[in-house]
């Protein structure tokens, strides 16, 4: 069944933060601490979320969920005109364990990418990840996207202490989105 997508609400946070925490601690060990990850990562990011969530101002959220059973299978984050030269930036994206390499990324990144076109005025999209995901960064390249930029990882929430040494990050652009909502289709 194919995914159905809407945006999120407050309402949503909750759900929002359960699969960003699941996906930190499946993805970032290594580059963040394993006591942040394992420690109340949840309540962090559901901080994080409903706060978003609540005050949506210049951002899409945009949810999937299985058509048939209504269960959530991911989501993407676009803050819009974040960057000036690198336009708007999909500030997460996070699918399920159980629904990755099944097309919900790809949707949720043509999703992500129209989000840009129709309301950001920027035609750029960019996006973060780190050195260490290379599945992720292979992902990003098949859907256009150039490696133009690596710098380190700011730690989460500002504390030094929830990451281990200095990680680096890449950032992956598309100078134009719709050639990005293009090639996920």
């Amino acid at each position: 069944m194919a995914p159905q997508f809407r945006y999120a609400g407050p309402g949503d946070a909750e759900a929002v933060a359960r699969l960003h925490a699941d996906s930190w601690r499946r993805h970032y060990r290594g580059a963040y601490s394993d006591a942040y990850l394992d420690g109340d990562v949840l309540g962090d990011r559901l901080a994080v979320w409903s706060s978003r969530l609540a005050a949506p101002e210049g951002t899409r959220t945009v949810l999937a969920e299985d058509g048939a059973s209504g269960d959530f299978l991911g989501f993407v984050h676009v803050v819009l005109d974040d960057d000036p030269k690198w336009g708007s930036l999909v500030d997460n994206l996070h699918v399920t364990a159980a629904r990755q390499r099944t097309g919900v990324g790809r949707a949720l990144l043509a999703r992500a990418a129209a989000e840009a076109v129709a309301h950001a005025s920027s035609p750029a999209l960019h996006l973060w990840v780190l050195e260490q995901n290379a599945p992720a960064q292979a992902f990003y390249a098949a859907m256009g996207a150039d490696h133009v930029e690596t710098l380190l990882v700011g730690p989460p929430g500002g504390d030094p202490t929830r990451l281990n040494g200095t990680p680096a990050k890449y950032r992956m652009a598309w100078p134009e989105a719709a050639a990005c909502a293009a090639q996920a289709r």
